[in-house]
């Protein structure tokens, strides 16, 4: 998956050469904050939250849905549902329970309808050519930089280019280090030879917007904007009245990105020391398995701990050897040691605790249905889809 040439070093930078591939840890001393204490008020708000959660036995179709979806919960479903995520809703919802409950199973049966889990590599691939969506490096707080590239447009406006964006958020959350559950993302609305206005259509953009706010709250920790022509200026005011205030404080426009992301894993295109150059044939099937063994690695870990709803996300990435309930007779999951330092190659799946699987079991082999390595849809079913960087 790349020559030695293409490797980056201990540091993740590129001094041994062009990087090509993702970068799989953070540096050292690029540490999230500790998660925050839950008052005793917030704690009873999640207790009776979880409660709720987990009375659920069926997802409901939504009142918009031309198919009808609903049905049983499925592992996917409560896989989903962790401790964190429950808290993201209350916090998006200022901690109102029943406002949380109602927009948890809202998101549920979007994720159904919409078809999340079926989104796959294969699929999206066309769209990200050239680059144009990225996942490269971390930022000084341990979150996964998310590189917008407007000005690498390869396709006309679809629904594909919204799937497109959801699909990198989805990886973003397979690879986010453990302790961070918000990214970075930065975009670059530079022109380029065949691509000289940069700023999405309305309509996409606030598509976008609306699933992002709706369906993945909390999940924006910092957006960093550069190169911001008058014709976006005017495209960001128009969408404003659309954007949550507390996301419009994490905004930061043509500011200098090496004070919130290490210079050497700061991509040279937004004045980092990163050189980084994107060859779809190389970077695509590495962020592809990197992020399914890292998916692997979590649901493994769920499923030893008895696949509960309210899992703990830092137990999931193997920061904790404990769950919030150990399943009787398991032995916890030990914590993920970090990847070799002098190598970009994913680390290798642990092994899900079925009797099929052993610790050299490959990530297709681990069949896990929303790992999604592979598709096998065919090409004539995709024809009527294309994409977008947002």
């Amino acid at each position: 998956m790349g020559s030695p040439e293409t490797q980056s070093e201990k540091d993740g930078s590129a001094s041994a050469g062009i990087l090509k591939l993702p970068i799989p840890q953070p540096t050292a001393d690029s540490v999230p904050p500790p998660r925050a204490e839950l008052t005793a008020d917030q704690a009873t708000k999640y207790e009776w939250l979880l409660e709720q959660v987990q009375s659920w036995t069926t997802v409901a179709a939504s009142k918009d849905s031309k198919e009808d979806k609903s049905g049983p919960l499925t592992d996917d479903d409560r896989f989903w549902l962790t401790r964190e995520c429950l808290l993201r809703y209350l916090r998006a919802t200022k901690w109102h329970e029943k406002d949380a409950a109602k927009r948890l199973m809202e998101t549920l049966s979007w994720r159904r309808e919409y078809g999340v889990d079926a989104l796959t590599a294969h699929h999206i691939s066309p769209e990200n050519e050239t680059g144009k969506q990225v996942l490269l490096g971390y930022d000084k707080q341990g979150r996964v930089c998310h590189y917008l590239n407007p000005g690498r447009q390869n396709t006309d406006p679809s629904p594909r280019q919204v799937q497109h964006l959801v699909y990198m958020v989805e990886r973003v959350i397979d690879i986010m280090p453990a302790g961070q559950e918000t990214l970075a993302l930065l975009i670059n609305f530079k022109t380029s030879k065949s691509r000289t206005n940069t700023a999405p259509g309305i309509s996409t953009g606030r598509e976008v917007l609306h699933i992002l706010q709706t369906h993945y709250p909390e999940r924006l920790g910092r957006a960093l904007i550069i190169n911001v022509p008058w014709v976006v200026w005017g495209f960001f005011k128009l969408i404003t009245p659309f954007i949550d205030p507390l996301t419009r404080e994490k905004l930061k426009f043509n500011e200098d990105m090496n004070q919130y992301v290490p210079a050497e894993q700061l991509w040279t295109e937004f004045l980092g020391k990163l050189e980084f150059d994107y060859d779809h044939d190389v970077y695509w099937p590495a962020l592809t398995k990197l992020a399914a063994e890292r998916r692997a690695e979590r649901l493994a870990r769920w499923e030893a701990g008895g696949k509960q709803i309210g899992e703990l996300e830092d137990f999931l990435a193997g920061k904790l050897a404990q769950g919030v309930k150990p399943a009787e007779g398991v032995v916890a999951a030990a914590p993920v040691a970090a990847a070799p330092a002098e190598t970009a190659t994913p680390a290798a799946p642990a092994a899900v605790e079925t009797g099929e699987t052993t610790a050299n079991t490959s990530v297709e082999d681990l069949k896990v249905a929303d790992l999604k390595v592979t598709d096998e849809t065919p090409a004539a079913a995709t024809e009527t889809q294309t994409a977008t960087a947002a």
